[in-house]
């Protein structure tokens, strides 16, 4: 009698914790499947890196547009294709489109965030802008990336100490003062 007692316990506490764990097993059965089929990050579709190679091409023959519509290209078909987002951003920054570069930049450093090139190229066109605090923000972050001697951080930290003390102008700062001509006021 106890021994039926007991059976029936532990078949209750079984029945009652099934659900539970077949739930708990099936979840985890779906996200160890749904990580098999994701691409790694340095993964990039090739038909993505021969577009980026033609719009590298067209960027050195000084067609700007065309690379930027290859880049474009390249990262239709492939959104991971972090050296595109780069090259892209050289591109119309070069054509002095900081914000569009400073987007790319940041675009590039979705993929992956410890990119220094990405990081000082971004803190340069931020630079550029006029947007100080932010290119110091990429700065230090740059110095607690980089490990040893690094000449870009040297060169960047000087940029940008130079640009905080240079005078920013604004033209709310400028007092406007009209002329009058000599016929307006009646002096003939």
């Amino acid at each position: 009698m106890i021994a039926i007692i007991v059976e029936e316990t532990i078949w209750k506490k079984i029945m009652r914790f099934s659900p539970a764990a077949i739930a708990l097993s099936l979840s985890l059965a779906m996200l160890s499947s749904a990580s098999i089929g994701k691409k790694a990050d340095d993964d990039v579709n090739p038909i993505s890196l021969s577009l980026m190679q033609k719009g590298n091409e067209a960027a050195k023959a000084n067609q700007s547009e065309e690379a930027v519509n290859w880049y474009e290209s390249a990262l239709a078909v492939d959104p991971r294709n972090r050296a595109a987002y780069l090259e892209m951003a050289r591109v119309v920054r070069a054509k002095g489109l900081n914000g569009k570069a400073i987007r790319f930049y940041k675009e590039a450093l979705e993929i992956e965030p410890n990119d220094q090139v990405a990081l000082a190229e971004q803190a340069e066109a931020m630079l550029a802008k006029g947007a100080v605090d932010q290119a110091k923000a990429n700065l230090a972050r740059l110095k607690l990336l980089c490990q040893g001697e690094c000449t870009r951080v040297d060169k960047l930290a000087l940029a940008i100490n130079k640009a905080g003390k240079a005078p920013v102008m604004q033209a709310s700062a400028v007092d406007i003062k009209p002329v009058a001509d000599a016929q307006q006021t009646g002096d003939n």
